[in-house]
């Protein structure tokens, strides 16, 4: 059961550390950066989340799970997505990193500094600037083979 001492910003990050990105579930949004502010009042918790990229098709999914989320501690929950600090992709963490890695997507970089996250080799070419969302570009490894993705850095 959550008492109402319990409900601390911290308490709330280390829910919103269980929520994963709907088009990368190997990071959630905390490592992701995606975690701006947190608020919490005796009658609500409110969260403000930095979107990626202006139009990213999964803001109302992330939304949704992060009130699904905080849903058992027993208060209003507010969700916004706001644009008064842009999100870069310097606020990845080191664990986020990990996580693209596992999915078999290289972490933000310059476009020259791209290596495989399957073998790490930096033998890599662009196929397209223009991956499956708008964070994302695809490209090649000369050494294993694999077509991959690779996270845009902002």
């Amino acid at each position: 059961m959550v008492t109402t001492s319990s409900v601390t910003p911290d308490a709330v990050r280390s829910i919103l550390a269980t929520v994963h990105d709907p088009e990368i579930p190997t990071v959630s949004i905390v490592d992701l950066g995606l975690v701006h502010d947190v608020r919490v009042t005796e009658d609500e918790v409110a969260v403000d989340l930095l979107p990626t990229w202006v139009a990213c098709p999964a803001v109302e999914v992330i939304r949704a799970a992060t009130t699904d989320a905080l849903a058992p501690l027993g208060r209003d929950v507010e969700v916004r997505f706001v644009r008064s600090v842009p999100w870069t992709t310097e606020m990845v963490t080191d664990k986020g990193r990990a996580g693209l890695r596992a999915a078999g997507i290289a972490p933000p970089t310059e476009a020259a500094d791209v290596c495989c996250p399957f073998c790490d080799s930096s033998a890599v070419v662009m196929d397209s600037a223009f991956g499956p969302t708008l964070c994302r570009s695809l490209f090649y490894c000369r050494s294993c083979r694999q077509p991959f993705e690779a996270f845009k850095p902002v």
